[in-house]
């Protein structure tokens, strides 16, 4: 989305402690949700102050008479987890503060910093950098690849590692950095703003097959704006000449559903996008918004086993309505989606509500999570054309396959 395996070695007492708190942690989930309790048994739950006490006495007692320091918030983040952990469900988890922030990072590519990123591999004098965000603070700097950042005001990035050093850049929006660069044999320092940055997850270019010039556009994640950014890529290619369109869709995991309905509208003049349902939710059937590009433009849709969630949403939409050619292997078949609650206390639930059915009443995950089992034999997109990547070449067949077949449609 993982939970590192717990070690059972504790006393007596502090097992039943923590069951203990399992279990009054679902008394207090009930007693919010009463309507789903039997007359009889409603009213065990429903009062607000016997969970609370038992919660209570239960930490004091651990806290007094457990025979080694504990911490009560920890002890509680532990049992949350656990309890989400007993649904079997790999898609659903409970967040603690500590990491909750981190996974709100990961549907929403808003980050305050200079707009760059790094190459992963570190580098033992700096942070070299990978590429510069168009319309970024560091491009209107002029910071470019290949440069290696050395320095951030007077500290020097000897060996500190990539993860620190890149704190050290980042701060507030508003606020000046300044950076030591080194280009070459050429030492120089910039000072830039620090301003919010949206991390891009579509990249675009034109290709030429067969006597056809073709858009090839490259979707990575379903972040909060993506759709607007593949919208303008898809624009941009067809401005510059682009008679047919690939959408490589591979290793995309997916992510926001109204980001994948806005995404197929693009391609998808009218009609059904996708269908959901859920025990809690009603029955939501949603549909292309409208301002599609021509029908008349070919689509070939790239996909591989990591091709997933809202990802498999787009690939089904585009195949069911006979829009765009499917190529590649199986898709990862998900076919449920989550929903996000924040808590109180800064910690975040991200639990599964529903399945998702494609316009033609498909669901991809073949019946849901069914005792743990996430990808099932026969769930996901069947492609088209099935094409299998040659390991010493990965990504290059599939396009061959794509360009020719996009190139045979044109002539």
């Amino acid at each position: 989305m993982r939970r590192p395996a717990q070690r059972l070695n504790l006393t007596r007492a502090a097992t039943v402690a923590v069951a203990t708190i399992i279990v009054l942690l679902i008394g207090i989930f009930l007693g919010g949700h009463s309507g789903w309790i039997p007359g009889g048994v409603r009213s065990v739950f429903v009062s607000q102050s016997q969970p609370q006490q038992r919660l209570q006495t239960v930490l004091s007692l651990i806290q007094k008479d457990y025979y080694r320091k504990t911490n009560p918030e920890k002890l509680t983040n532990t049992g949350l987890q656990s309890l989400v952990t007993s649904l079997d469900d790999p898609y659903s988890h409970y967040y603690p503060p500590s990491l909750y922030k981190s996974f709100e990072q990961l549907t929403n590519p808003q980050v305050t910093g200079i707009g760059v990123s790094i190459d992963p591999e570190e580098v033992d004098h700096g942070l070299l950098i990978e590429e510069v965000f168009s319309g970024s603070p560091a491009a209107s700097a002029g910071l470019k690849h290949g440069d290696v950042i050395i320095g951030v005001g007077a500290r020097k990035l000897d060996g500190i590692g990539v993860d620190a050093a890149s704190n050290l850049i980042r701060g507030k929006a508003g606020t000046t950095v300044a950076l030591k660069l080194k280009r070459g044999k050429q030492t120089l320092t910039v000072r830039i703003v620090r301003q919010q940055v949206t991390v891009p997850v579509v990249s675009s270019k034109l290709v030429h097959a067969d006597g056809a010039t073709l858009g090839d556009v490259t979707y990575t994640q379903f972040t909060q704006g993506s759709a607007t950014q593949l919208r303008n890529a898809v624009q941009k290619v067809i401005g510059e000449g682009a008679k047919g369109l690939i959408l490589d869709l591979r290793d995309n995991p997916g992510g926001l559903l109204e980001q994948a309905v806005q995404a197929a509208s693009i391609f998808i003049p009218s009609g059904v996008i996708v269908s959901t349902r859920g025990r809690a939710q009603p029955t939501t059937t949603y549909d292309a918004t409208g301002n599609a590009i021509s029908s008349a433009i070919p689509m070939a849709v790239l996909v591989d086993r990591g091709t997933a969630s809202s990802a498999e949403i787009v690939t089904a939409a585009l195949q069911d309505h006979k829009r765009a050619t499917v190529i590649g292997t199986h898709t990862y078949g998900k076919g449920v989606f989550q929903q996000i609650f924040p808590l109180s206390w800064g910690g975040g639930l991200d639990i599964t509500v529903g399945e998702f059915f494609t316009p033609n009443g498909r669901n991809l995950g073949g019946a849901g999570v069914a005792a743990g089992r996430s990808v099932k034999e026969g769930a996901g997109v069947t492609p088209n054309i099935y094409v299998k990547d040659n390991p010493k070449k990965p990504g290059s067949e599939v396009l061959k396959v794509a360009e020719r077949t996009l190139a045979g449609k044109l002539k």
